[in-house]
C-alpha cells in the first residue's frame, strides 16, 4: 500500500494507517530529513529481526538506530550525560544520528551491543508516527551503497521494490540522497564518526 502524507500538516487519519501496521508488527518505509528508510515498532522484537533479516544486518555487530519523537523521551532508551543532552538539544531535530548507551528499556537485541542510535529527525511526517505510535522506531535507510540514486528518492519506485515485503510506504514526497551525520556521544569526548547531510553545533 502506497499512501501519501503531506510533510507540512500530516493527516492524523493516514498516520493511524501506519501506526496500524507498525503496531500489528509491520513494516514500513517513511521519508526522513535525509533519506527513504524502512522501520518497525522498536520494541517489537520479531519486527525488529525481520528489519535486521530484510537489511542483511546482524544485530550482534551493527549498530542499531531509533527515531524518538523529542527530547524527552531519549532518556527512557539511552542513557544521556548532561553534556550529551546539551549537543542534542543544539542540533535536534535535524540531519544527525547519536550513539549513545543504551537503557534497560531497551529489548536485549540492542543491548548486545551497548550502544544505540538515535535520531529526532527534522521530519513532521516520520515523527508524527512516532508520537502516535508511543514508541520509537527501528530505522534504516532503505538505499544500500551499491543502489541506484533514483528508486530511492522517488516513493514509487520503492513501492514497486518493496510490494510484499513491507505493509505500506508513506509518499512525503522525493527524498534526499545523503544520509545523516554520524556523531559518537558514548563517552563526553564528541567525535564525528560519519559525516553526512548535518554540520554539528558544537
Amino acid at each position: 500500500m502506497l499512501i501519501k502524507i503531506y510533510p507540512e500538516n500530516p493527516n492524523p487519519r493516514e498516520v493511524a494507517k501506519v501506526v496500524k501496521v507498525l503496531r500489528d508488527g509491520g513494516l514500513v518505509v517513511y521519508p526522513t530529513d535525509t533519506v527513504y528508510a524502512v522501520g518497525c515498532d522498536a520494541l517489537n522484537v520479531r519486527a525488529v529481526e525481520r528489519i535486521c533479516d530484510l537489511k542483511g544486518v546482524n544485530p550482534q555487530k551493527s549498530n542499531l538506530s531509533i527515531i524518538c519523537y523529542d527530547l524527552s523521551n531519549i532518556s527512557e532508551y539511552a542513557q544521556v550525560s548532561n553534556a550529551a543532552f546539551k549537543l542534542l538539544k543544539r542540533n535536534l531535530p535535524g540531519p544527525f544520528t547519536f550513539i549513545l548507551p543504551t537503557s534497560s528499556r531497551l529489548p536485549k537485541v540492542y543491548r548486545n551491543r551497548k550502544e544505540v542510535g538515535i535520531r529526532i529527525p527534522d521530519n513532521e511526517i516520520v515523527r508524527s508516527i512516532v508520537r502516535e505510535l508511543g514508541n520509537p522506531i527501528l530505522t534504516m535507510s532503505v538505499r544500500d551503497e551499491d543502489e541506484v540514486v533514483e528508486y530511492t528518492t522517488d516513493p514509487e519506485l520503492i513501492h514497486e521494490k518493496y510490494v510484499g515485503v513491507v505493509g505500506l510506504v508513506v509518499d512525503g514526497g522525493y527524498g534526499g540522497v545523503e544520509a545523516s551525520t554520524v556523531v559518537n556521544c558514548v563517552d563526553d569526548v564528541f567525535e564525528v564518526v560519519r559525516q553526512g547531510k548535518g554540520e554539528l553545533l558544537l
